[in-house]
């Protein structure tokens, strides 16, 4: 069966289906190329207005962005996670799956309440330093061992690490950044290049 002959609502679960782990242990590449073309179609046809995110209301889909961008951000090499559409993926598949809402959507909310607790504000209004001293804390399990008050936050973090990565490396950025050329057959082989001759000093 094809990729034309299910729904857009079959191919987002399919994807969200591997919520315990990359998406891509679950699901063909194809699928996630897919979702990244509904959402290319979505910005094509609302130029001005851009995609409008399915399931996180506005503040936490800024947060969203805020972090896919930190997780991958550009460099002089490649665009980021913003260029290669991790947010847009996220939410497109999000909206489909009740795990992930609860992960992600309850994440985020999470995420707020932990840097109220800390700082007095939400995370997008905190400065610079202490998004990354909230971030250190839920980027390693360890941590949730010796304080548990974290382990939602450093379940909710795996998630979007994973989330992100697997959105950027199916993008088309992600792709050129990687180098890979696709399954190309070759007309003909011409060998394996020399080996470099090097010489061997007498003792």
């Amino acid at each position: 069966m094809s990729l034309k002959d299910v729904s857009r609502r079959d191919i987002l679960k399919t994807l969200s289906w591997g919520a315990a782990g990359s998406v891509l242990q679950v699901i063909p590449a194809q699928a996630a190329e897919y979702v990244h073309r509904m959402v290319a179609s979505e910005k094509a046809k609302a130029p001005t207005t851009g995609y409008s995110p399915k399931f996180f209301p506005p503040a936490a889909y800024r947060t969203l962005v805020e972090l896919c961008q930190t997780i991958v951000p550009a460099d002089a090499d490649s665009g980021g996670a913003i260029e290669a559409g991790a947010p847009e993926f996220i939410d497109l598949i999000t909206s489909e799956n009740p795990a992930y809402q609860l992960q992600l959507g309850g994440g985020l909310m999470w995420l707020d309440e932990a840097t109220i607790d800390r700082y007095g504000k939400s995370y997008l209004d905190c400065a610079p330093e202490a998004r990354r001293e909230i971030l250190d804390l839920i980027a390693y399990r360890a941590n949730a061992v010796t304080n548990p008050g974290l382990a939602p936050g450093v379940e909710f973090f795996a998630l979007l690490r994973t989330l992100t990565a697997d959105a950027f490396f199916t993008s088309r950025i992600g792709i050129d950044y990687l180098g890979y050329m696709g399954n190309l057959y070759l007309t003909e082989f011409k060998g394996c290049p020399p080996v470099p001759e090097t010489s061997v000093s007498e003792a």
